[in-house]
Order: structure tokens, then sequence, then C-alpha cells
């Protein structure tokens, strides 16, 4: 996939910005991509976003290319945002400075040259699996690493049930808690994704190169509601539950069932409701997030299927919001709280670590 790089160099600016913050900055992971909107709803029209506190303008060439500049005019801060596009060009729409792709100034009202260093930044840009992914980072940096890509979304035997941009009012990394871990589901998630079968079977994990996974497997049980109709097992089933996450902000959850008995824990899923669902999450700020999600299946679209299925997992991740909003609010409320650490944290545990350790190695370097 293409990686769009309109800037050779982080381009100079004229007025200070986030960027020049090192107590934000110190905050998150720069030298990743991030998630930052669906393919979808980038097009021809300016449209803003947040990203780790930094405010970006979106729109697409006339060629069809995603470009990402700082929503912000060098001149009074106007946002960019709040302008309009001139061929592939954003004008300012408070006085009209125009800024092109890779942030540079071409005109100024007024003056027959625009000075050198009036410029915005702009950021690479990349699409994979329906999605805009963004570089707040070193973009000489963006080139080498690679933007994920789940070799599922290709595949024909998996048919695509796209998700929605849900805003979640919470941190982050609480998010990324909830995606790392299987033993909440039993409790938050029974009329959805569990039943009671679930409650007690202990998890397992492990640290991999890029990623925390983390497994489950609940034996001879009923089909959960959110599988009911789009197989029949005639019976109970073998369920697994595969958490992958890879730092700082990308989860994939592998989740199916096969008739008991048959060997999926041994590795034959030939008969199986197998599904992805697929997180990509937005760090906006301290206590916001967008949580990006699509699901992939093993059985064909269906109209009629894939609206059951999209109502359900939507009633699932509303769930999730409403427990992870009101985490939050106590977490501003009691500014004394320790957590306890429970043995079902651990792989939360191990993913922070993976956070950290991105962010401790881009101090290193500057």
């Amino acid at each position: 996939m293409a990686i769009r790089r309109h800037a050779e160099r982080s381009s100079i600016r004229a007025w200070p910005g986030p960027a020049n913050r090192s107590e934000e900055v110190g905050r998150y992971a720069r030298n990743t991509w991030y998630p930052i909107a669906w393919s979808r709803d980038i097009g021809r029209a300016l449209a803003r976003r947040t990203v780790i506190e930094e405010d970006v303008v979106l729109y697409r060439t006339e060629g069809g290319e995603v470009v990402a500049l700082e929503d912000a005019c060098p001149h009074k801060l106007a946002p960019l945002s709040i302008g309009r596009l001139v061929g592939d060009e954003v004008e300012c729409g408070y006085h009209g400075l125009t800024f092109d792709c890779a942030g540079r100034c071409t005109k100024v009202p007024g003056m027959a040259h625009a000075p050198a260093n009036i410029q915005v930044r702009s950021f690479p840009t990349a699409e994979s699996m329906g999605m805009v992914w963004i570089w707040m980072g070193d973009p000489e940096r963006a080139a080498a690493t690679k933007v994920f890509d789940l070799p599922q979304y290709h595949d024909p035997a998996f048919s695509l049930v796209e998700g929605d941009a849900l805003l979640v009012k919470a941190n982050y990394l609480n998010l990324a808690d909830n995606l790392c871990d299987p033993s909440h589901v039993g409790y938050v998630h029974r009329s959805t994704l569990s039943n009671s079968h679930h409650e007690a079977v202990p998890v397992m994990n492990e640290r991999q190169r890029d990623k925390v996974v983390t497994w489950r497997w609940v034996l001879d049980s009923p089909l959960i509601p959110v599988f009911q109709g789009l197989k029949d097992f005639g019976g109970n089933v073998d369920r697994w539950h595969y958490y992958h996450y890879y730092a700082p902000s990308i989860a994939v959850i592998d989740f199916g069932s096969a008739k008991t008995g048959t060997g999926a824990p041994e590795g034959n899923r030939d008969d199986c409701i197998q599904m992805y669902a697929c997180h990509f999450i937005t760090p906006v700020d301290e206590r916001t997030c967008v949580q990006h999600w699509l699901c992939l299946k093993n059985v064909p679209s269906d109209p009629e299927i894939d609206a059951r299925l999209l109502a359900g997992l939507r009633t699932a991740f509303d769930e999730d919001k409403a427990v992870l909003e009101a985490i939050q609010r106590n977490e501003d409320r009691v500014r004394d709280w320790r957590p306890v650490k429970l043995a079902i944290d651990v792989s939360s545990v191990k993913m922070r670590k993976m956070v950290d350790e991105m962010i401790q190695a881009e101090h290193a370097l500057s």
C-alpha cells in the first residue's frame, strides 16, 4: 500500500504548537501509525480530526490521495478546516492564506510572494483495511514501518460487516485494557457475547514480538447469542477467544465456535463459525478516544444476518463504552486511587509496558 508523504522533512513552522510542548508529547508514542478516519469518510470536503491532542485537517486530492495538515493557520491559528479547497490546496477561511499538500504557503493576499517560513506541518498518511492511518512522528521513519493489515480482510472466505466510529469518553489505554481482557465478557456482555459458562474459565496470555496475546477456551457450552442463527451445530460447542493487542492502539479479537468434541482446541476448525473483530483506536486526548471497528466472518454476506450481527455488536460495544466512561469519571474524581492488580490484569500490564517502551525509545532518540 502506498504511503503518502507530501513533505520530505518536518516543516518549519512560524508559530509554536503542540509538538513543542514536551509534557503533551510524552504521553503518547509518535513514531507509529494511528488510525484517524474511515476511508469512506474522507473526500473532497475538509474534515477535522484530533489525534494525540493535535488537530488535523484531512482531504483527498483530485487524484484521490489523502492529505493531512496541521489544522491551524500560522497567521491567527484559525482552523484550516473551516476554509475551503482550491484545487488541491487549502485556503484559510479567515484571511485567505493558501497551503499546498506539503504544508507550504503558496499565497498570501496582498503580497507578491508568500514568505518561505510560513508553513504548517504535513503528516504521512496511508490507507489499509478501509481506514486512513496517520504518522505523527518523524516522517523519515514512516516508510520503514508497515501499516497494519490483516490477511483475512482480503480473504474471499470472509465477509465484511462495516462497523462504526464510536466516541468513547475515556483514556485510550482504558479501552486497550478492555480489549486485552476476556474475563470481563462474562459480566458485561451476558446478552451478546457470553453466557454463564464463561465466568470461571481461566485466561492465558503471552507477550510476543509485536503484540500481547490473551486467550481462553470455553468447552461444551451453549452458542453465544451473537452467533445464534449463523450455523446450527445441533448442540453445545467449544468456543475460543484470542485477543491480539498491537501496541499502541490496535486490537484484533479472533473468536469462534465449533461443535463440541470435533477437535477445535487441537486446531481442527474445518466446520466452525469464526469471526475477527478489529478495533482501531484513535487517542484523542487524555480522556477521549475513538473506537473504529469492523467485523470479518467466515459466513457469506446476507442482509438480514449482517443487520442482526451489526446490531448485536453495537450493543456489546455500547456496553463497554458505558463501563469505560463510568471508570473515567471516577478516575477524574478520585485522585489518590491506586488500582488493585489481579491475575486477570497480566495482559493489560504487559500491553501498557509495551506502550511505555515505545515512548521511552522515542525519548532516547531525541
